[in-house]
């Protein structure tokens, strides 16, 4: 009798416990009740977003995005005499043999969200938000792997978020570029067929949309068929992507998107902004900045915040981009007599010479946007503040520190104006700058279309628009417009590349004046010269170290990164 009752008494117990187990988890987010609609979906993307910014925060000079402008031909390293990762990078060797760690870690981090937000958001019911949010998560994991694949070309490939702890354990496979790309290429393919045709001004500043992701798309096509010698894209499924898919998708991303060119070119850039612009003789006759959001000719940007703080992982919330490539001044007035409105940073990626006297040869009536991309110091200017290094008098004013004056008060960000994010008073030189980073502009859509059909419409559209007139399409013509039209936009370090002209257009560098620590000498070629680095290494840069250890030597090092790369010192 005792034995029947405490069976029954078990019973209800295991019973009461399933019910129990069985019901709504009112307090935890799990893959059975999140995401369900528009605001978990959102909040699952934006976590992928984030980890844009953490790369940021972790340091700008391990990004992508700065490697690609310092390693080309038209800035140097720069940055101050103890700076020698960013002279090192400049000249393809290495200062630390992990200091892309933090990049690598960083993009990983985005691309395992992307992975889980994949699958998950079948849960949404909402079948236009559902596709929305999936396109977001197939570019921002296609952009990540066309980052890492770019700088570090074979990377190991995580395309699922694993389905219990076994698979957890498993090393990711370290990959040939051609699978990379054949995921890349499956993923943004798969974003333009599903994500909906809403126009770049009915959706929030900063996503990604069905036009951001054609746009990359054709980024990734011309890298991949360039460098490569290629003729298509290859797909997951083994077929291919062609040219034609790519044409298709700029036609649609241009009739269809609502962007358009900004009519003046100056207006894409903060230093045009109206606060600055009261006090400033640069530029004084531009109309004022095309604000973040409001500006047309943004297809995707990378977002920052006002005032972040050096706390935990909130740095990476400001642009610091904007600091980085600041002129150097440690004056507590911020110095910089005759620079107004460029402002004090790090003083990095210092323009090339070459650049600026190629332009003026190639394009001598282009000087709405020479003068528009590149500030020139007047000749008073001090040399050598803060012991600057690869010194050229010559400043991108693109991505940089813009300052305001709000009556007596010098603003060492322009962004703690009344106008835009503060309040005229309060203003910080590192963390106060919020301004858009442009990663897809429209212009550039218009000139990979020219490219793409070898016709001249797209670049004589964007070549009108600063004033000059058509031309008949060449590769020639087409090359020379796009390094004017988008310098210092991280694209230059690509198009060198894929069109196998690194190592001609790298040697032109050395001779070239420069300063450092004010003094007056010649860009030099460091350790076995730019020419010898290219081809020891095809612009790709090392795996980091760590990385390497932690996976035991299954991940194998670039070729190229021996000791012989190391960098120690400037040699003058």
């Amino acid at each position: 009798m005792k034995k029947i009752l405490y069976l029954a008494v078990a019973a209800l117990l295991f019973a009461s416990c399933n019910d129990f187990l069985a019901t709504e988890d009112l307090t935890h987010k799990n893959s059975g009740n999140f995401p369900v609609n528009e605001t978990d979906a959102t909040q699952m993307i934006t976590a992928i977003y984030a980890t844009m910014n953490i790369a940021v925060q972790k340091g700008v000079n391990k990004t992508y995005f700065y490697i690609a402008q310092v390693a080309s031909d038209d800035c140097y390293g720069g940055g101050g005499e103890n700076d020698k990762d960013a002279q090192a990078s400049d000249h393809l060797l290495y200062y630390g043999e992990s200091l892309f760690a933090d990049f690598w870690s960083a993009r990983y981090q985005g691309i395992n969200r992307a992975n889980m937000a994949l699958a998950n958001l079948d849960n949404v019911a909402d079948e236009k938000i559902r596709n929305q949010k999936k396109g977001e998560a197939l570019f921002l994991r296609a952009y990540f792997y066309f980052e890492l694949t770019q700088m570090f070309e074979n990377v190991p490939l995580i395309s699922a978020a694993p389905e219990n702890v076994g698979q957890a354990q498993i090393a990711p496979t370290q990959m040939p570029a051609d699978t990379i790309y054949a995921h890349i290429a499956s993923d943004l393919k798969q974003a333009v067929e599903i994500m909906p045709d809403s126009k770049w001004n009915q959706v929030t500043s900063g996503t990604a949309t069905r036009w951001a992701a054609e746009a990359l798309l054709a980024r990734v096509y011309l890298f991949y068929t360039g460098f490569y010698q290629k003729d298509a894209l290859p797909l997951t499924d083994g077929s291919k992507l062609t040219k034609d898919f790519v044409v298709t998708g700029l036609n649609d991303c241009i009739a269809n998107s609502g962007h358009s060119l900004a009519p003046d070119f100056r207006s894409l850039w903060p230093y045009t902004n109206s606060v600055s612009k009261k006090n400033s003789k640069y530029q004084k006759d531009a109309p004022t900045w095309l604000k973040d959001g409001e500006n047309p000719e943004q297809v995707f940007a990378l977002k920052f915040s006002y005032l972040s703080s050096w706390v935990g992982d909130k740095l990476g919330f400001s642009n610091q981009y904007a600091l980085y490539f600041g002129i150097r001044d440690q004056s507590t007035d911020y110095g910089l007599d005759g620079t107004y409105p460029i402002g004090q940073g790090w003083g990095q990626g210092p323009v090339a010479a070459n650049l600026w006297n190629d332009w003026k040869t190639e394009e001598p009536n282009d000087t709405i946007r020479r003068k528009g991309s590149i500030y020139q110091v007047k000749d008073n200017f001090q040399y050598g503040r803060d012991a600057q290094m690869e010194e050229t008098g010559l400043w991108q004013s693109k991505i940089v520190a813009t300052r305001a004056i709000v009556g007596s008060t010098v603003l060492p960000s322009f962004c703690s104006a009344k106008d835009y994010y503060g309040d005229d008073k309060t203003s910080d030189f590192q963390v106060s700058h919020a301004q858009d980073l442009n990663l897809i502009r429209f212009a550039d859509v218009l000139l990979m279309h020219s490219e793409l059909t070898g016709t001249a419409d797209g670049m004589n559209k964007v070549r009108a628009r600063v004033g000059l007139d058509p031309v008949a399409y060449s590769l020639d013509a087409l090359k020379k417009e796009r390094r004017h039209e988008l310098a210092f936009e991280g694209l230059r370090w690509g198009d060198m590349r894929r069109w196998r002209e690194a190592e001609t257009d790298l040697a032109k560098q050395v001779g070239q004046e420069i300063w450092n620590k004010g003094q007056k000498t010649t860009m030099k070629d460091q350790g076995a010269g730019y020419v010898a680095r290219y081809k020891a290494t095809r612009g790709f840069f090392p795996i980091p170290k760590t990385e390497i250890d932690l996976s035991g030597g299954a991940l194998k090092q670039n070729a190229g990164w021996d000791e012989s790369a190391n960098f120690s010192s400037w040699n003058n």
